[in-house]
């Protein structure tokens, strides 16, 4: 039962992940514009996707034995993760409808996608705080989707704000 439980979240966080890849392909693309019907959409897959992530990991069914500090870290990261995403969600209040200025203050001042770093470090915190291996595997694709959604937002955001060019020279990831 609990390979069924495991294989049936690999499917949905990786159903999610196309998702989100899809969204943002399409959006690049001009073919749909972030709006509210797209944010609902998004922000569901999204919430199906963190929940069924840290349900993955719990699910994990090769686990090893890691020493105790690698729960830590696990922990830490996690707690970073979320620290770095409500952060840069309470500086822009909003996720896919903002249409002001380049933010360069606060967390924007030392990291240009805070959201995605914190998402990051959610997907390689859980597998290590329940030491799954097959998750900590699929942690590495999944942040390849998340550098993929971030290179094409760069892409994005340089064609939108003057000074983003100058902004990337100062700023980390």
């Amino acid at each position: 039962m609990n390979n069924d439980k495991f294989i049936l979240l690999v499917v949905v966080c990786v159903l999610t992940h196309i998702v989100r890849a899809v969204y943002e392909v399409l959006k690049h693309k001009k073919i749909i514009a972030a709006g509210k019907l797209s944010f609902a959409i998004i922000f569901t897959n999204m919430a199906v996707l963190w929940i069924s992530w840290f349900l993955l990991c719990g699910a994990d069914v090769y686990k090893i034995n890691l020493p105790a500090v690698v729960k830590y870290i696990g922990i830490a990261l996690t707690l970073l993760g979320a620290g770095l995403f409500f952060t840069a969600l309470f500086t822009i209040k909003t996720l896919e409808t903002y249409s002001g200025d380049l933010i360069t203050k606060g967390i924007y001042s030392k990291v240009r996608h805070p959201m995605y770093l914190g998402f990051i470090c959610w997907l390689l915190g859980a597998p290590l705080f329940f030491n799954g291996v097959l998750s900590l595997a699929l942690a590495v694709i999944f942040i390849a989707n998340v550098l993929f959604w971030r290179h094409l937002e760069e892409i994005e955001l340089e064609k939108r704000f003057a000074g983003y060019k100058e902004y990337k020279l100062k700023t980390n990831f």
